[in-house]
């Protein structure tokens, strides 16, 4: 996972003039490029990309586990599959635990 940190900013000028630092930062992260005072660019490592891109699809997949099982929990609500009481839950894992001996 990337660190949260503040995103270095650049003038696209400094692409020419200071190559090294702006690569250097690169391989830590995101770098902004500016050009004409205002945000242009996004330059950054492969090994950073890549590492990006897997964090969001990683993300993406949570999400995905999350919105699955929030919904087959409403689904088991809808349909009456549920308990209200510590004694109803220790009884039905009981007689799931019997049904599957």
């Amino acid at each position: 996972m990337l660190p949260l940190t503040m995103t270095p900013i650049f003038p696209v000028t400094a692409l020419t003039k200071e190559p090294k630092e702006v690569k250097a930062r690169a391989q830590e992260g995101p770098v902004r490029i500016t050009e004409n005072g205002r945000g242009a660019y996004v330059f950054m490592s492969e090994s950073v990309f890549a590492d990006l891109l897997e964090q969001t699809r990683q993300e993406a997949l949570y999400e995905a586990y999350l919105v699955d099982h929030v919904g087959q929990g409403v689904r088991d609500i809808e349909e009456g599959r549920y308990v209200t009481s510590r004694a109803e839950m220790f009884a039905q894992a009981a007689k799931s635990r019997a049904d599957h001996a």
